[in-house]
């Protein structure tokens, strides 16, 4: 059982089978999988991405900075979403973003954030790192580093990691278990290559798993064989 873990779960996975907007089953799934973490004792903090409602430039001859803000403030929605899923399981949560948005959540500040450890709160993390051209996966490297975070649990839509695309290629093989750098020199796609290189030179191991695997996230955390583990 790790001690504290920091959950990476994309807009798309939160979408759930629509594939846009916020699915509440799939949140309810989530979130009971958070809160029965939390009341065993676990440290848990989230980083969501916003693809649910804004993905890049969509096709639109859009300013790339531009363009990456308004997916900050997509991901601004999911935290706030989850926080009152949250909430209403009976459980504490605190949203801090990496924008200043003070109407409607904290500030990142990470004293804050591990006082909030401190109290058994949950912490969602919004809008990335704050910065454009980097991912919400930068974001949840980064913040993993900061916290000191046992493990970056990476909720997909897929059971693991694969060699390939497991939808388009049935013969695509599953990996138990890979380096970093074999991430990174096959071209696995899990993450970015910075998200990949800060959790190397920080040794957070990765653990991919699909969101849909029964339990999926409490077994992850629990240290059970589940998904693709990057170390």
């Amino acid at each position: 059982m790790y001690k504290r873990i920091l959950l990476k779960i994309s807009g798309e996975a939160l979408a759930g089978p629509k594939g846009v907007g916020i699915d509440p089953d799939t949140v309810s799934r989530v979130v009971a999988q958070l809160v029965e973490l939390q009341r065993k004792g676990m440290e848990i903090a989230v980083v969501v991405g916003g693809g649910n409602f804004w993905r890049g430039r969509q096709g639109i001859n859009m300013d790339r900075v531009t363009a990456d803000h308004m997916g900050m403030l997509a991901t601004i929605m999911n935290a706030l979403a989850l926080q009152n899923a949250i909430e209403k399981e009976g459980v504490q949560s605190r949203v801090q973003t990496a924008l200043s948005i003070p109407a409607v959540a904290e500030p990142y500040i990470l004293r804050k954030a591990l006082k909030h450890f401190e109290c058994g709160r949950i912490v969602i993390f919004a809008c990335g790192t704050g910065n454009p051209y980097f991912s919400t996966d930068s974001g949840a490297a980064l913040r993993a580093a900061e916290i000191k975070a046992d493990v970056l649990l990476m909720a997909k839509n897929v059971d693991g990691l694969y060699d390939s695309d497991p939808k388009t290629n049935p013969k695509a093989k599953k990996f138990d278990k890979i380096s970093y750098m074999d991430v990174i020199n096959k071209d696995l796609h899990l993450m970015d290559i910075t998200s990949i290189t800060m959790c190397m030179e920080n040794s957070i191991p990765i653990i991919a798993f699909g969101l849909d695997t029964e339990n999926g996230l409490v077994r992850a955390a629990m240290g059970e064989k589940v998904g693709t583990i990057i170390a």
